[in-house]
């Protein structure tokens, strides 16, 4: 199992990243997938889920700022983040919700103020 997440760079507020994370090695088709986030000195933490049926759901911090998607013919799930802030600095994390399989290495977000 391999869950890759890319996307992630330097970005100042107010500005747009799209993190993108492939899947393989699971019948990714079958499995709700979220994007998850960890700053330096906390707890991982939700930020998005998007159910095998499609349908999205956000922590309320980033509600109205990101959109999650998933391409099942890719075995890609996306994250398109908008109207970054700092406080959207961390590492970035793609996995099927609670945590079901190992996780990658992540893609680091950094917003400049």
């Amino acid at each position: 199992v391999q869950l890759q997440a890319s996307g992630g760079g330097l970005v100042q507020t107010g500005g747009s990243l799209r993190l993108s994370c492939a899947a393989s090695g699971i019948r990714f088709s079958i499995y709700a997938m979220g994007w998850y986030r960890q700053a330096p000195g906390k707890q991982r933490e939700l930020v998005a889920t998007i159910s095998a049926g499609d349908t999205p759901n956000y922590a309320g911090s980033v509600k109205g700022r990101v959109t999650i998607s998933r391409d099942n013919t890719k075995n890609m799930v996306y994250l398109q983040m908008d109207s970054l802030k700092p406080e959207d600095t961390a590492l970035y994390y793609c996995n099927a919700p609670p945590g079901m399989f190992p996780w990658g290495q992540g893609t680091l977000v950094t917003v400049s103020s």
